[in-house]
């Protein structure tokens, strides 16, 4: 049971937290915790989960220390904010804890930090870090396993720190073990023919060398450097070596993603000779979960595992910062030692909704020092030291942009690198492709510019509407791309459902007969929010209502079939709802010709940097940041920061 703090503590005395308004109310507030855990959970750095999972490991394993009992609610936390850890010298700082204000969090009685580890150290609850353990099968607690784990000053949930060994130990070795065998000659004239028109400056010809002597490699880039095309062409030039027997699968976090990477991979294959064409003939990409093979009643169990490894001899994973921790962990664990894996997305994206930022730590990890050499592959030009670390890192990053124009491009390479005045500098410009649009306290624009945004939305909606009522699907899906936007929030004054609402409103108002023929109304825009493996229908994925000889139908293009398009009754859709709006994370991977994105308050503990630069790299044409000037400038200053030990060598 949770008793007094038995060990020293810092801070004002007790109860000093405590004469802040409290809500009897707050869901959030447990009225059973005692001790710190009920100051921390009073004024908000902790919530009813992480005080109710540690109060429940306490009373299971005899544990009262409140120090104790503090760091593993503390944990928990990390968790629920994307973290797999908390260094509890840091864990004070407004930086790491960015919904509590500085001044709350010094006010309350934290643990001496020289004593708070040793504490732990001592605990039932706490296992010190054995480096031995390092190289067991992280995925199984063996000996006294315990719920906690601890790292110096660094706390782990027991489970989180076994999975970044897994990760840790499989990547040590993968960059000990001897290189890939490569017949250099054969590698070279592939290489010419597949990247005839390499430029002083393109990386996307040494991606593809790096990938041909490497286990692992990563290839980082933003939205339209050209990754799916470089996977196609590195693909081909992998298969050249192994005359075309190479078992290859291609695999994506979620199924509209796997669907966006065999359209675009099948795209890229068909500019190819037909030789190089024909040996990517059948790619099909899938879910990461069906590739590991689900467990009937678990989502972090699969079929293949290190006992029944997958027969894959290149696996390719698009859109790998959204993977998770536990995903990518079980994914290493099931690949043979002679698999190559090839990780490709954009590090600066927004991470995954789960704990963990696995292909940024990747990205900036050092190798072993006893990395074996093996045969460096040849630049195409002379790299910056930068270039050159990252490189023997096994990372090559795209940079060409070729979706948006310049300014778009340098704008997002600002908010990119954090700079605050060269984004001052991109937006005084007045540039017709970015539009800073100022909000009230209410988070609406004002006069003109309220109204620069309903020529947008009713301009897209009048013509996805008028192509649907002329049954013509193509050009109804087409239009759907003309503008959106995009949220940090689902609710609230800055969230899809008012800005969707908003949208509907205007379209009403403007076009005649708009929504007038019920649910199903011809022009409806749709965003699928469930999958349907029978439909091939998947969470994400986007249609339009379109009348279809006088009945209504929702026409869906198949990404995955060459742009197929179908026409369903909408009764035998999965759950869908109205598309005006969307969130910025649901967003990834798409692209519209204008985009008006609605920053939240500055406040919002959603605002960072990845969410600006998400949302504004969805814009081919142009972009509208709808929000504060502090929102703006807190976005840039706010980068999202999970902890972790990955990218931390410890030897």
């Amino acid at each position: 049971m949770t008793g007094p703090a038995s060990g020293p503590t810092s801070g004002p005395a007790p109860g000093a937290a405590e004469a802040q308004p409290v809500d009897p109310h707050d869901p959030q507030r447990v009225r059973g915790a005692v001790g710190l855990l009920a100051e921390f959970n009073t004024v908000g750095v902790l919530g009813a989960a992480d005080v109710h999972v540690a109060t429940r490991l306490g009373r299971l394993t005899g544990e009262d220390d409140d120090q104790v009992l503090l760091a593993a609610a503390l944990a928990v936390r990390a968790l629920r904010a994307g973290s797999v850890c908390v260094d509890l010298v840091t864990v004070r700082s407004a930086t790491v804890v960015e919904d509590v204000d500085a001044e709350t969090l010094a006010a309350l009685r934290w643990p001496a930090p020289d004593r708070w580890p040793a504490a732990l150290a001592a605990s039932r609850l706490v296992a010190v870090d054995n480096p031995a353990e390092a190289s067991l099968d992280a995925s199984v607690p063996t000996g006294d396993a315990r719920p906690l784990r601890l790292l110096g000053s660094t706390v782990y949930l027991d489970r989180y720190w076994r999975q970044e060994q897994l990760i840790a130990t499989a990547l040590d070795a993968a960059a000990r073990r001897p290189p890939p065998a490569v017949d250099e000659d054969r590698l070279a004239s592939a290489l010419s023919r597949l990247f005839p028109d390499a430029e002083a400056g393109d990386r996307q010809r040494l991606a593809a060398q790096l990938a041909a002597h490497r286990w692992v490699s990563v290839l980082a880039g933003g939205p339209g450097t050209g990754k799916t095309t470089t996977v196609a062409r590195l693909l081909a030039a992998l298969q050249d070596q192994a005359d075309g027997t190479l078992r290859v699968a291609l695999a994506a976090p979620t199924a509209v993603a796997a669907a966006r990477l065999t359209a675009a991979t099948r795209g890229a294959a068909m500019q190819l000779d037909a030789v190089d064409a024909d040996r990517l003939a059948g790619l099909e990409a899938s879910t990461l979960h069906r590739l590991l093979g689900r467990r009937p009643g678990s989502r972090t169990r699969f079929r293949h595992d290190r006992d029944n490894r997958l027969s894959a001899d290149v696996v390719v994973v698009d859109e790998a910062s959204m993977v998770s921790l536990t995903l990518m962990a079980r994914l290493v664990d099931a690949l043979r030692p002679d698999c190559r894996l090839v990780l490709v997305g954009d590090p600066d994206q927004l991470a995954s909704v789960e704990a963990g930022a696995v292909l940024g730590d990747l990205v900036l990890r050092e190798p072993p020092p006893d990395a074996h050499a093996g045969q460096a592959p040849s630049p195409v030009d002379d790299l910056d030291p930068d270039e050159a670390a990252a490189l023997r890192r096994g990372v090559v990053r795209l940079t060409r942009v070729h979706r948006f124009d310049e300014t778009i491009a340098a704008f997002a390479e600002a908010v990119r690198s954090g700079d605050p005045l060269q984004v001052a500098d991109v937006l005084a410009r007045q540039h017709p492709s970015i539009e800073f649009v100022e909000t009230d306290p209410a988070g609406s624009p004002a006069g003109a510019e309220l109204q620069r945004l309903r020529e947008d939305v009713v301009r897209t909606g009048a013509d996805v509407h008028a192509a649907a009522a002329a049954g013509d699907a193509a050009a109804a899906l087409a239009a759907l791309a003309g503008h959106r936007v995009l949220c940090a929030h689902r609710e609230g004054a800055y969230g899809v459902r008012r800005w969707g609402d908003q949208a509907e409103s205007w379209l009403r108002e403007a076009v005649p007969g708009y929504a007038a023929e019920g649910r199903w109304y011809v022009g409806r825009p749709l965003l699928v929010t469930a999958n349907d493996y029978q439909l091939r229908l998947f969470n994400g994925d986007t249609g339009v209502v379109v009348d279809s000889g006088g009945s209504p139908r929702a026409a869906f293009v198949r990404r995955s079939s060459g742009g197929e398009l179908e026409l369903l009754a909408p009764s035998r859709l999965p759950d869908a709802r109205t598309l005006h709006a969307m969130s910025v994370h649901r967003s990834q991977g798409s692209q519209f010709q204008r985009v008006t994105l609605v920053l939240p308050p500055a406040d919002s503990p959603l605002l960072t940097r990845e969410l600006l630069y998400t949302g504004l790299t969805r814009a081919q044409q142009h972009v509208r940041i709808v929000g504060t000037r502090a929102a703006l400038s807190t976005a840039v200053g706010r980068p999202i920061v999970r902890a972790s030990g990955l990218r931390t060598r410890r030897e």
